[in-house]
């Protein structure tokens, strides 16, 4: 038997074919783990198609060993597909779709196991293929969703993190259903069930298809960070579109690149809406004195003094420029859309976008401004003399028994990837979050919202959100004070739309020392915008949507010299 063999060797996209000796030919499948010959060393490689018509002439080497199953035939074609879409070498996506450790076979298949159908509203969100978003509060329970998923049979869920899927995970465990964790359990979930993990879990191995289901699907981390720079819910989107089986993105504030693909939009009645945010407090600080009060306005010095429970305080201090705002009426110095901030250099206001003017606020046209400074040495020491005990600072490096051992703790957004309860959380200033000069700065910001409203619970259970700014009328601070993402997103399409960026279009960040001789052939063609360079050297291109944007990067030759190509780039 002649196999064909994709290698797992950087920088080569090219196939080879190979004999399979008589001994290995029953345990050689699509998919499969072998080791060859390859330019005088031997490399590993994936068998892509059986009994093939060899090129003439050539003499052919055998397959040196057969070392473990791995995707099937229509995974192989979905890494493709996701290679080309991300503009990148299939290679990094194969890998995505192997066991953590080599499998010879598959456990037997689970028996018949009958699960309870969830609520009318649930079952309707799988009722038909297509891509069908789920609007949820954020302290809703989405395991009813996980549980229809496994009713259905053999699926896929995705979450944002390796704790999400060990949680949801035991639960539907208990529950009776059968549960394979991404990598680990890989042969357990080709063998049938439901296969749940992060963002490499959409290539998992299944028997059958039957739904995928993604949680929180507007979170950044089911991005991909190194090329190709895939996307779960995209890859997932498209892998139930092939099988015909329903997607079932689940989030608090959907996304509006899933709002613009899906067929079914469900969401709550306003009341089972309200219910499900905590009380969210937006404390306006242009009415405050920085000078006096410092990070701490007397709301939240009062909110905290009123919590006994834990008490989170988030600071991104790390990479963030200074603040300017006016002396006379306090708002921040920002563009003339009010979608970023300004800085001074050389005597005038100037933004990422290139935007300058005199020194003047646009708001009041005060010529008086002040510097906020946010990156504050003293905060914990201050919130210790607040609150009259120890406050944690919680690091990359802090430990659990760490966090656990201090009430109070304070830190980047990244606690909120550590800390599951709390009575009180506050965004000590958040314009930073608000105003970032990024085309999803708004999504991004309004995920941190909804992540701190899932650890506080419902407004029922007493715990608040406090959010400190001086942009108290952006639309994120009111769709969070309202509890009302559906506007957000109404407003956040309408922006995006009239400055064409995704989901009005497609874009992707051009990077490295070949960026310039790769975008050079693009600059007279009709169907892509070439913007920039940056002062680093970086380029953007946009096209109509991603299958144009694809092919054109596709057809342009790739220089020598080191170039990154990041399609979907989420923090330009």
């Amino acid at each position: 038997m002649i196999v064909r063999v994709m290698p797992d060797v950087s920088g080569i996209d090219k196939v080879f074919d190979y004999i399979v000796p008589d001994r290995w030919v029953g345990a050689v499948q699509v998919g499969s783990l072998v080791r060859v010959d390859l330019h005088g060393r031997r490399v590993a490689g994936w068998v892509v198609a059986l009994d093939v018509e060899p090129p003439a002439g050539v003499t052919l080497r055998e397959v040196t060993k057969v070392s473990s199953l791995g995707p099937d035939a229509g995974t192989i074609e979905l890494a493709r597909w996701a290679a080309h879409r991300w503009s990148g070498r299939v290679v990094p996506v194969m890998k995505q779709t192997m066991p953590d450790t080599m499998v010879e076979s598959l456990p037997a298949g689970p028996g018949d196991r009958s699960l309870p159908a969830g609520p009318a509203e649930v079952v309707e969100a799988f009722g038909e293929p297509g891509v069908t978003v789920v609007q949820l509060p954020p302290a809703a329970d989405r395991f009813a969703y996980l549980l229809e998923s496994a009713r259905l049979g053999d699926g896929i869920a995705i979450v944002p993190g390796v704790g999400d899927a060990r949680f949801l995970g035991g639960q539907l465990r208990r529950a009776g259903g059968r549960v394979a964790l991404a990598g680990r359990d890989w042969a357990l979930g080709a063998a049938g069930g439901t296969v749940i993990g992060a963002r490499s879990a959409v290539w998992a191995r299944t028997r059958s298809l039957q739904s995928i289901v993604v949680f929180d699907e507007h979170d950044e981390s089911l991005q991909n960070e190194r090329n190709p720079t895939w996307n779960a819910r995209d890859v997932a989107i498209e892998r139930a579109r092939r099988a015909g089986s329903p997607c079932v993105l689940v989030s608090a504030s959907p996304s509006v690149a899933a709002l613009a693909v899906a067929d079914r939009v469900l969401r709550p009645s306003r009341t089972i809406e309200r219910a499900g945010w905590p009380i969210v407090e937006v404390v306006d600080r242009r009415d405050g004195d920085p000078a006096r009060s410092g990070l701490f306005s007397e709301e939240f010095v009062a909110a905290l003094r009123a919590t006994s429970g834990r008490v989170v305080c988030i600071l991104n201090r790390k990479g963030r420029a200074p603040m300017l705002a006016c002396g006379s009426c306090g708002e921040l110095v920002r563009t003339n859309d009010g979608e970023h901030l300004m800085s001074e250099i050389d005597g005038e206001l100037v933004a990422s976008t290139g935007e300058r003017r005199p020194k003047i606020c646009s708001a009041c046209a005060g010529t008086k401004l002040k510097r906020l400074r946010l990156g504050v040495n003293r905060v914990r020491e201050e919130l210790e003399a607040l609150a009259n005990e120890p406050v944690g600072e919680v690091t990359a490096e802090t430990k659990a028994e760490e966090l656990e051992s201090t009430r109070i703790v304070v830190g980047t957004e990244a606690v909120l990837h550590r800390v599951f309860d709390a009575g009180l959380i506050a965004f000590l200033d958040f314009d930073q979050e608000l105003l970032a000069p990024r085309y999803r700065a708004g999504e991004q910001a309004m995920a941190l919202i909804t992540r701190a409203a899932r650890i506080v619970g419902p407004r029922d259970n007493g715990g608040r959100v406090v959010i400190q700014t001086r942009s108290a009328e952006h639309r994120v601070v009111k769709a969070s004070l309202h509890a009302d993402p559906t506007a957000f997103a109404a407003d956040e399409l309408a922006i995006r739309e009239a400055a064409n960026f995704p989901p009005a279009s497609a874009l992707a960040e051009v990077s490295g020392s070949g960026a310039a001789e790769l975008v050079d052939p693009l600059m007279l063609r009709l169907d892509v915008d070439v913007l920039g360079p940056r002062a680093d050297g970086r380029y953007l291109l946009r096209a109509a949507d991603a299958d144009t944007l694809a092919d054109i990067i596709a057809d342009t030759p790739r220089p020598k010299a080191r170039t990154r190509v990041a399609v979907d780039p989420p923090r330009v």
